[in-house]
């Protein structure tokens, strides 16, 4: 195992050094700069900057200048925040989207194979259908519509919950909801499906003819091999979940990773895009490993060596 986990680091590290070249000369294919000439009109304030930020040089050097930076753990100083780091500003905004994908992704992940499975063992009644309904809606309805629908019941209508901003603990329910809402819809399908089809295996027959509670027969033979699609999906799930929707994050007014990330595109702050896309990769590669981590001990059979 030891032996296939050094592959998956390297492998990962790879991985992050393409995302990081392709990310930087994609920027950079890109027509205009930070310092373009409406919004910044004097001509020699524009070639100062330029210089100060070494964007007067090479690409290729300045492509070479930003992997050193990152080597040493420095994603460089935004454009658009003067004298502040990227990792200042994603130090800042990153507890934000930590909490509410936290929150949303222990909701998801146990709400969704908790219906799941009960869908599963009712199949075809009237709760199994209904859920069904619910996870049609939450998986196809947008969230930004999802955020608008739950802003104008709760905050508008009834009063609830605030309207912008997280400064209380009210300001945290909307967007752990609408985050949520699409994967736990994903979640409840993915377990229903995949519990269905393992309890038509001939092992789970056996276990049944032997006289096994059903209890056991479902919790213990079951769901243990029918978590196995579910895992592969909740990796990236919660990586994706944490790092923030760019989206909700905007409608619900929420400094966090999404709304740097979306503010950094608008301003041409390439540093800052720079560094939120390769700190979402990283999680991301991380989600992963641990996904395979987990493979093992839900199901022993699967030897990674």
């Amino acid at each position: 195992m030891l032996k296939y986990f050094l592959k998956r680091i390297v492998s990962s590290v790879i991985t992050i050094f393409m995302i990081i070249t392709i990310t930087f000369f994609l920027m950079k294919a890109i027509p205009g700069n930070p310092f373009a000439d409406e919004k910044m009109p004097n001509p020699e304030i524009r070639a100062a900057m330029m210089e100060k930020y070494g964007l007067n040089k090479p690409v290729i050097e300045q492509y070479f200048v930003y992997l050193g930076n990152f080597i040493r753990g420095d994603f460089g100083v935004s454009y658009t925040r003067a004298g502040i780091t990227v990792n200042k500003v994603i130090a800042d905004g990153f507890p934000y989207s930590l909490t509410i994908g936290l929150y949303a992704s222990l909701i998801v992940v146990f709400a969704g194979i908790g219906f799941g499975v009960m869908c599963a063992l009712n199949q075809n009644k009237f709760i199994d259908r209904f859920f069904m309904v619910l996870s049609t809606l939450g998986a196809t309805i947008p969230s930004f519509v999802l955020a608008t629908g739950f802003l104008f019941i709760f905050s508008k209508t009834l009063g609830w919950v605030p309207s912008f901003g997280v400064d209380t603990a009210a300001g945290y329910i909307g967007p752990i909801v609408v985050i949520g809402a699409f994967s736990l819809s994903f979640i409840t399908r993915l377990t229903r499906t995949s519990l269905l089809e393992v309890q038509q295996q001939d092992y789970i027959r056996t276990a049944r003819s032997k006289g096994i509670s059903e209890f056991k027969v479902t919790y213990k033979h079951a769901l243990r091999n029918a978590l196995l699609p579910v895992i592969t999906y909740v990796g990236p799930m919660v990586a994706s979940i944490v790092t923030g929707s760019f989206v909700i994050e905007k409608v619900f007014g929420i400094p966090g990773v999404g709304s740097l990330f979306t503010n950094s595109i608008i301003n041409r702050d390439y540093p800052l895009i720079m560094g939120i896309t390769v700190f979402f990769a990283i999680l991301l590669i991380i989600s992963v490993l641990i996904v395979d981590f987990i493979y093992v001990l839900v199901d022993p059979r699967i030897k990674l060596d």
